[in-house]
């Protein structure tokens, strides 16, 4: 394998599991030595252990501005600057329209949208010129699903924070884009059902889907080490669709 991010700096949030934990280890292995976040020290310990000797895992909630930072605080003192940033961390759970609570959006919200605006905003200190922002959306962001609103609705403002923000950026030669998973076989997406019926809901979104499957982590996370790479040089405020082909037949 080339090593075509070596001596590259990365963060990856919500780096212990699922999306976070593939991309983290596919950018350590192609040569980029990676700070990852997460709520869970145990989680991130053995996330950090199973990349290896290229990771650096911080806790930290990416919905709480101080934890924010004391995470820039630490790459500042041990890196002294961001090249690639991958603000994955978020997460949903499902309530039809009747039922929405104030917590509920107030906790989607938080870490889905204004977490990851001031995750990109804390960094921009640190980030180089021509540095590379990759933000997780979802298929969620074009497609209406039921139960699913404020989720989608908050992957669709991550969509048109990459349209923005890449203006924003254009003086600094900084890229910025959106990967937008369908669904992927993570703990996540487990996580929206009991485990009696989970095999039921991965059926059930296979058969939507044209490749006929879920996708797999490191399928997505191959995708995120070339936008952070000089092979997506002229690839910038677009959204770049992983999902088999579910939102776009």
């Amino acid at each position: 394998m080339e090593h075509t991010l070596n001596d590259k700096i990365a963060l990856v949030t919500g780096g212990s599991s699922g999306i976070g934990l593939a991309a983290a280890q596919e950018l350590a292995r192609q040569g980029a030595r990676v700070f990852i976040t997460g709520r869970r020290q145990e989680e991130l310990d053995a996330a950090a252990a199973t990349i290896g000797a290229a990771a650096t895992a911080i806790r930290a909630d990416a919905s709480v501005l101080s934890d924010l930072d004391r995470v820039y605080a630490q790459i500042a003192k041990q890196a002294g600057r961001l090249d690639i940033l991958f603000a994955n961390a978020g997460g949903g759970d499902m309530l039809p329209l009747g039922a929405i609570t104030e917590e509920h959006f107030d906790r989607i919200f938080g870490t889905n949208v204004r977490g990851l605006v001031f995750t990109v905003q804390k960094a921009l200190p640190l980030l180089t010129h021509g540095a590379s922002i990759i933000l997780t959306s979802s298929t969620a962001s074009i497609q209406g699903t039921a139960n699913f609103s404020v989720y989608s609705a908050s992957k669709a403002a991550v969509r048109n924070f990459a349209r923005s923000w890449a203006l924003d950026l254009k003086d600094r030669g900084i890229r910025i884009n959106a990967v937008s998973p369908g669904p992927v076989r993570t703990p996540g997406l487990g996580g929206l059902a009991t485990e009696a019926e989970r095999q039921g809901l991965f059926d059930y979104l296979a058969a939507q889907i044209p490749l006929g499957r879920l996708g797999e982590p490191g399928e997505i996370a191959k995708v995120v080490a070339f936008l952070a790479s000089d092979a997506a040089s002229f690839v910038n405020g677009t959204e770049m669709f992983v999902d088999g082909g579910m939102a776009q037949v």
